[in-house]
């Protein structure tokens, strides 16, 4: 090949655009949204939740709505949908990872606000770099309550269903995990699996120093709910720790509601700088040994 052509296909090259840089990973993709610890809630563990929130009105399309329903799963896994109605939903599980949750449904966001009326989002351009986040697109106000259901129905709202996709909304409601939402604390959420009953509670502090109160409360004997619970381990998701227990399946989440005030307070108090002591980093060995990451 001569001179000339390998200047040639040199230029070209030069001349090509840049390739867009991969989105960066985020271990805490929600940090700085209000409510981080339920955005993971409704990412990673509950069933069927919705919340609203309120888009930057220089992001809404003519014609869109500035508020979006923020739900856990849609129908068919759809990353978004633009109803007939013109209500716009986004569902958090739709399986998009990027490695940063929150460019991924900020582009499901985007693409369902401009759907046509009546139509399902079904697939959403892979995100990059440059692509905007949730914390770029939502009003500092959108305080993102989470309203947790007992089924599907959000989906269809007021419509009535008839045929395969009655039977498709019936059977997804029979899979369903009974949840309650807890009120003596933020992001807690009791749930009964077949014969068994958990509470699973997300915290708001990075996974290190949440492992190492974790650790504290164990050594010391404090990391139960009382009576006849145990804590089964934790989850890891979103860059926050998720701790489980086992409770008395003949009890209902408001029996737990004082227990898991408390255990609150313990935990704040066990959040200090202090170095572990044998005991606990022995306790905090086999916490980690008992961690799943989520996703």
């Amino acid at each position: 090949m001569g001179k000339a052509s390998r200047r040639q296909r040199g230029s070209d090259r030069a001349s090509r655009p840049a390739r867009p840089k991969p989105a960066p990973f985020e271990p805490r993709p929600f940090a700085g949204l209000p409510n981080e610890t339920d955005w993971v809630a409704m990412r990673e563990i509950l069933p069927a939740a919705t919340a609203v929130v309120t888009v930057r009105l220089e992001h809404v399309p003519d014609g869109a709505p500035q508020e979006v329903t923020v739900a856990t799963v849609l129908p068919l896994a759809w990353p978004g949908l633009h109803r007939a109605d013109g209500t716009v939903l986004i569902g958090t599980q739709a399986g998009n990872s990027s490695g940063d949750a929150s460019r991924d449904l900020a582009a499901q966001l985007l693409a369902a606000l401009a759907a046509e009326e009546g139509h399902p989002v079904t697939t959403v351009p892979q995100v990059t770099a440059d692509s905007p986040r949730l914390q770029d697109l939502l009003t500092d106000d959108s305080a993102f309550e989470v309203t947790v259901h007992e089924g599907f129905d959000f989906w269809v709202a007021d419509q009535e269903l008839e045929g395969e996709a009655k039977d498709s909304l019936e059977r997804a409601n029979a899979t369903l995990v009974p949840t309650v939402a807890m009120t003596s604390a933020p992001s807690a959420y009791w749930v009964r699996i077949g014969e068994r009953t958990h509470i699973r509670l997300v915290l708001p502090d990075d996974e290190d120093p949440a492992t190492d109160a974790l650790a504290r409360l164990h050594a010391a004997g404090d990391d139960t709910l009382g009576g006849d619970t145990r804590l089964l381990g934790a989850f890891r998701a979103g860059g926050l720790l998720v701790p489980v227990w086992d409770l008395d399946p003949a009890l209902e989440a408001a029996d737990h509601e004082d227990a898991v005030a408390a255990w609150v307070e313990r935990y704040r108090a066990a959040l200090t700088d202090s170095a572990l002591t044998p005991e606990e980093r022995r306790a905090r060995s086999g916490l980690l040994s008992r961690q799943v990451t989520l996703r």
